[in-house]
């Protein structure tokens, strides 16, 4: 199974911009639609043809994915390469991204084609970050929580971060639930400084009200 994270380095320009996201997520969509249930293999066949096709012939992935050929020309590379060993329905998604002038968005329609396939699935990615890798027994914990609290099945990924204090930070989708020691800290913080300026809030109105009597 070629996992999306891998594909990242590959055009890290093009992941990071999000209206070119939106348009790949569009594209997976219609993939996943296209093979309904046998989504999985589907996938898995698109992985491999990036990782054992163009990832060992990079003039081929040059020439596909980016603007050095026109239409006709990536159609008939396509037929020549792909058709005779592929599915006709990866074929002709191949086709249809030929034809609208997209092929260089296939590693970002792969990535986002995993994640929308988790989520039909019932699943979704959970970013777990913390200080030093976590135990396999917290992550199950951390799992088990996530779990009763949401109604996805969490598939954790686990990252480690040197700059946190401590604690835990934990992203889903654009939600983040930070428990961090650092991020702790700065509440406690910010509470002594509301209280400080209550206090001398309180203070004031009290001298105020003494000045008048």
């Amino acid at each position: 199974m070629a996992e999306p994270e891998q594909l990242q380095t590959k055009i890290p320009s093009v992941l990071e911009d999000p209206s070119v996201q939106a348009v790949a997520r569009v594209y997976a969509d219609a993939f996943l639609d296209a093979v309904g249930e046998n989504g999985e293999s589907a996938l898995e066949e698109f992985g491999s043809f990036l990782d054992d096709v163009l990832a060992k012939h990079p003039e081929l992935e040059r020439i596909l994915m980016a603007g050095m050929l026109n239409r006709d020309d990536k159609l008939g590379i396509i037929e020549r390469v792909v058709a005779p060993f592929g599915s006709e329905i990866f074929t002709n998604f191949l086709r249809v991204l030929a034809r609208h002038e997209r092929m260089e968005l296939l590693p970002v329609i792969l990535r986002e084609g995993w994640l929308k396939w988790e989520i039909r699935q019932g699943n979704k990615r959970v970013r777990v970050c913390s200080s030093e890798k976590l135990t396999e027994e917290t992550m199950q914990r951390i799992g088990k929580t996530l779990g009763k609290k949401f109604s996805f099945k969490p598939i954790l990924i686990p990252e480690v971060d040197k700059q946190m204090l401590g604690g835990v930070v934990i992203q889903i989708d654009d939600t983040v639930y930070d428990s961090s020691l650092r991020t702790r800290l700065k509440q406690l913080q910010e509470r002594l400084r509301q209280r400080s300026l209550n206090e001398i809030q309180s203070g004031r109105d009290r001298f105020s009200h003494s000045e008048r009597d």
